[in-house]
């Protein structure tokens, strides 16, 4: 056993290009180290609907040159195989370790299979990315980037020529074509022959961030703004400077790229502590801001905090998804609003009331994009499609705009988010989220609570009857399969299922209290506070985590 790890180790040495790699791999094979080559050489990196995502390092479980390059052979193999023998495939990269050369080795592999390749000028924010592939009519597209994942990670993300993400069975053809790559010696990988973009597709970019606005609202709110150590501050700054917002304040430490992001544990601004300081700067302001803006690395979320009396508070994803949704609703906007299973039902009582179009997608961007009609998408996890015709996938430079304009319009109003947020739940009743998400190191801990859950499946929460289960493992009439649960219950909703970019089981859950006057609304508050509260506990006894 030990001789055929090695073996394999060696096998993979001698076609690994990269020089780092190589000497890491070399050090565990004279170190005899089997338990750590084990981890590596266990499998594959899965190709899925996410494309790839792992830790940096050496061997087919890791993220590294050899896994891209193959990735890429087999994404030219299926563009090819779909009759774009001359596509052109455009690549974005973020500022991650590594990312600058996994999107050269795509572009080279791209050259080599025959198709043109287009690699954008700098690192840029995933929505120039997806903004350019329709913008340049490419076929396909690539970003290199592990999104809010640890310092240690990085991952390949593909778009085809809708602008969107793959979904199935793209994912599984594309992953096949991988599997048949019999060697790294059989790509062709030029040394140049693709082009590196000059500014113009960010220009255009750019010009488009203006179209979400309203031509005459007011753009007075005054922001702090955390690129989280990505690369969303450039951006940022100059689509804010266009629309004539006041400059943001930067959260300086915070401000530049840097894949070792050493000032949060996860540069993810939904994890404890990753908005400290966006907080300490905001107190520190010589004239209060209005709100705090923050993105993630590759600035495809947006987070917003709102002062709450002397402290500032985070809204929630559900919570910003309604707020942006009611403005676009009072500004006339037609077409279809979309948004995850795992999001808040309040999206779908605010379009139903504006008369609008409503659908609720499996998670991620990849299905609230492909939504017929698609006027405004959002899922809970800080994602927002506000221009679908330029950006099909989640943006979080549009998304800031678009929440600092409503800011600007209740601030001359003399109201604030808090305050739509008050009428919202008076008009449709009080929707409070929240989420149970536990990390694990080993895997099977995600797939032993799963079938915990469905061999001895709860039958009431907090008291609540559940009234209905899906397995949607199974699909239903609107969604295809997925791995996961879904409890109805009498005033309350509760999905659970694996993450599927990070090692996490995930529950999501809604409570929904009516309310009869403003003057109701602490009241709703407590009771939807202890009711999310007790779901938690009976919903983590019954899954043993």
């Amino acid at each position: 056993m030990h001789d055929e790890l090695i073996a394999q180790a060696q096998a993979w040495l001698t076609e690994d290009p990269d020089p780092e790699t190589r000497t890491e791999l070399a050090r565990l094979i004279d170190a005899q180290d089997h338990t750590e080559l084990a981890a590596r050489f266990s499998g594959t990196l899965q190709f899925g609907t996410a494309g790839l995502r792992g830790e940096l390092g050496a061997g087919p479980m890791r993220m590294n040159r050899s896994v891209v390059i193959r990735a890429a052979a087999g994404l030219a193999a299926y563009l090819k195989k779909q009759g774009h023998d001359n596509g052109l495939v455009v690549i974005g990269y973020d500022a991650r370790h590594k990312s600058h050369d996994f999107a050269q080795d795509t572009a080279a592999v791209m050259t080599g299979a025959g198709l043109r390749a287009a690699v954008l000028p700098r690192p840029l924010p995933t929505p120039v990315l997806a903004f350019a592939i329709r913008h340049l009519g490419a076929v396909a597209g690539v970003e290199v980037t592990a999104s809010h994942n640890p310092p240690r990670d990085n991952g390949y993300k593909v778009y085809l020529g809708d602008g969107s993400q793959i979904v199935p069975p793209a994912d599984i053809d594309i992953a096949a074509e991988i599997a048949a790559v019999p060697s790294l010696t059989t790509v062709r990988r030029p040394t140049e022959g693709w082009d590196t973009l000059d500014d113009s597709v960010l220009d255009a970019y750019l010009a488009r961030t203006d179209a979400v606005l309203s031509e005459d609202s007011p753009r007075t709110a005054r922001t702090v703004y955390t690129a989280m150590h990505g690369v969303g501050k450039d951006v940022l700054l100059a689509a804010f400077a266009r629309a004539g917002f006041p400059e943001p304040v930067l959260v300086a430490e915070q401000a530049e790229p840097d894949p070792e992001f050493p000032t949060v544990a996860f540069p993810n601004p939904e994890e404890p502590g990753a908005m400290d300081l966006a907080f300490a700067t905001a107190h520190a302001c010589a004239t209060a801001p209005d709100l705090i803006i923050a993105n993630d690395p590759d600035a495809d979320r947006c987070a917003v905090a709102v002062a709450d009396g002397t402290d500032w508070r985070m809204l929630r994803g559900d919570e910003v998804g309604a707020l942006l949704a009611a403005h676009l609703v009072r500004r006339g906007a037609t077409g279809t609003f979309a948004e995850s299973i795992v999001s808040s039902s309040l999206l779908g009582r605010i379009a139903e009331k504006a008369g609008l179009p409503h659908v609720e997608t499996l998670t991620g961007f990849k299905w609230i994009a492909r939504a017929e009609g698609l006027r405004y998408g959002y899922e809970e996890a800080l994602g927002y499609c506000v221009d679908p015709d330029g950006v099909r996938d989640k943006d979080g430079i549009t998304a800031a705009l678009l929440i600092t304009e409503l800011a600007s319009q209740l601030k001359e109003e003399g109201h604030t988010l808090l305050d739509l947020l008050d009428d919202l739940a008076v008009e449709h009743g009080l929707h409070a989220t929240d989420q149970l998400s536990v990390r694990v190191e080993d895997l099977s801990l995600i797939a032993a609570a799963m079938g915990r859950l469905r061999e001895q499946p709860p039958t009431e929460l907090a008291g609540l009857p559940i009234t209905r289960t899906d397995d949607l493992t199974q699909g239903t009439a609107d969604l295809p399969p997925t791995d996961g649960l879904r409890y109805t219950l009498d005033g309350a909703r509760v999905i659970v299922r694996p993450s599927g970019t990070e090692p996490k089981l995930k529950c999501y859950l809604e409570v929904v209290v009516p309310v009869g006057s403003h003057d109701d609304l602490p009241a709703a508050r407590a009771k939807a506070t202890a009711l999310l509260e007790s779901i938690k506990r009976d919903l983590s006894t019954a899954a043993g985590i």
